[in-house]
């Protein structure tokens, strides 16, 4: 009879941290998949903090199982923050299990508030692809994160290549808040926005020249 295979343990962010350090040092080749709840904060606000306890422990259930049948390290970085790394796992390799988490998790959100539709984002990042080492590593998915986020969220993302830029390296928070809050309102996503703002600024200097 087969073992039923067991939920890991979710790590802080330091002995995460310090697990990631191990892997890049003995595998030729570790993933790395961030992952963040979308539109939390709007959903504690419009239906209470119990749902967004429930929001979060769906979250970690799914996250936990699914690292179970994988034995992927897991960790809980921040509120809604969480990270998995996968040693041994390639890019490729890696995107199709964060689709496939991706999912899993949006349909144990759905089930646990079923009020409000719930997704997650996940950025996808590779060492040595993308990385160096185990910090580089982190700070590659967070962009890759980043980027899922500006898709508007409910997807998996790579590492943006070097010749992209993120909005969020550029624009002081004030001005984010805005974009976000006009997206809301128009119903688009905020990168639509962007580069409607971006058409109009280069037609805008078309004609002056």
């Amino acid at each position: 009879m087969a073992k039923k295979a067991v939920a890991p343990q979710l790590l802080d962010a330091p002995a995460f941290g310090a697990k990631a350090v191990q892997a890049t040092a003995k595998d030729a080749t570790v993933s790395w998949l961030a992952i963040d709840l979308d539109h939390l904060h709007e959903l504690n606000l419009t239906l209470g903090r119990d749902a967004g306890d429930r929001f979060i422990a769906a979250a970690i259930k799914a996250i936990r199982t699914a690292a179970g049948r994988e034995r992927w390290t897991i960790g809980r970085l921040g509120g809604d923050e969480f990270a998995v790394l996968l040693p041994g796992v390639t890019l490729e390799q890696a995107f199709l299990r964060a689709d496939s988490l991706r999912g899993e998790i949006g349909h144990a959100l759905e089930k646990a508030v079923p009020e409000r539709r719930c997704t997650a984002s996940i950025g996808v990042a590779n060492y040595p692809r993308d990385a160096k080492n185990a910090d580089e590593l982190k700070r590659k998915a967070d962009l890759a994160l980043y980027a899922a986020k500006d898709q508007g969220g409910g997807a998996v993302s790579l590492t943006p290549g070097e010749n992209m830029v993120l909005r969020s390296s550029y624009y002081p928070s004030a001005q984010l808040g805005r974009l976000r809050s006009m997206a809301e309102r128009q119903k688009k996503k905020e990168a639509v926005l962007l580069r409607e703002a971006l058409d109009d600024l280069i037609r805008k200097y078309d004609r002056a020249s």
